[in-house]
């Protein structure tokens, strides 16, 4: 929730609009470099023990739309550990701040989801700095703008796949022996899973097969008392976007053709997360929740 309350908020001013200055940063990218910079909740999100006792484990947690999950679910009352790339350490470093100031345990852990081995890892060292898990959200991505199917080297190809897509696979299956009835696996979708741009045609292939692990694990695990939802986003400010994700073109005005004419901020999606990992969204399975700015099907 918002520090707000109940006041009205426009969603057409409530962030910035495009144009957005040209930016261009090697890839990850760092949020904490961008102009202007994203809002992921730091000093507007403020919980209400929703998640108070949870353990979770959010990968991409260090920028975008995970970093704004990592906070809400700090400020919720749920124990977190981030994973993130090495190159993207120092905004790691400051999410952790925000979470360890809400008074829960945080911790990250540098690496790369391309490797099962990191992955499963991931999953023994969450479940020991946290004693147990009982969230898992699968929302690190890897997005490459291309004009042409030919400018796409196998090797892109394959980063592409194996971070949104086998990453989440290995995750999963390590995962699995740990999580007890009423835990949650979330994965991030996108509205490129439901309108594909013509740029991004490997990135959409991936958001398309998320969204069908969702539906098809929802049913999977549905007997065993675990619920699996998605989350579909469209256009959000993140490092993901100037890092590659976008042309400079595109960024220049990027989200302008929103329902809001501009694009959505991180924190705008936290809450998402919060419901769909608490215990009040019990009958929420297979479930993909968009948040899209007027656009997408979920």
């Amino acid at each position: 929730m918002s520090k707000q309350g109940n006041a009205l908020e426009d969603p057409r001013s409530k962030y910035p609009k495009p144009p957005f200055e040209r930016q261009f940063q090697p890839f990850p990218g760092l949020a904490h470099k961008m102009n202007p910079v994203p809002d992921h909740g730091e000093e507007t999100y403020v919980g209400s023990n929703r998640l108070k006792g949870r353990k979770a484990l959010i990968t991409g947690g260090d920028s975008g739309i995970g970093r704004a999950a990592a906070i809400a679910y700090a400020r919720e009352g749920a124990d977190v550990v981030i994973s993130y790339l090495p190159e993207e350490q120092s905004d790691a470093d400051q999410v952790l701040e925000h979470m360890r100031k809400a008074g829960v345990k945080a911790f990250g852990i540098p690496g790369d989801l391309r490797e099962e081995s990191f992955c499963k890892e991931l999953i023994e060292q969450a479940v020991e700095k946290l004693d147990g898990l009982d969230i898992l959200v699968n929302n690190a991505g890897h997005q490459k703008s291309n004009e042409s199917i030919l400018d796409i080297s196998t090797e892109a190809f394959d980063r592409t796949m194996k971070t949104n897509v086998y990453a989440p696979f290995w995750l999963i299956k390590s995962a699995l022996p740990h999580l007890k009835p009423g835990s949650s696996i979330i994965g991030l979708s996108s509205v490129q899973a439901y309108d594909p741009s013509e740029d991004l045609y490997d990135y959409a292939q991936t958001k398309a097969a998320t969204t069908s692990y969702v539906k098809s694990l929802a049913k999977q695990l549905g007997p065993k008392g675990i619920r699996v939802n998605g989350v579909a986003p469209g256009p959000v400010w993140t490092a993901l976007e100037i890092s590659g994700g976008q042309t400079q073109e595109n960024i220049e005005v990027f989200g302008q053709d929103t329902a809001f004419e501009r694009p959505g901020q991180p924190a705008e999606l936290a809450s998402i997360f919060v419901q769909l990992a608490a215990n009040d969204a019990s009958f929420a399975t297979g479930q993909i929740y968009g948040s899209a700015g007027g656009s997408g099907q979920p």
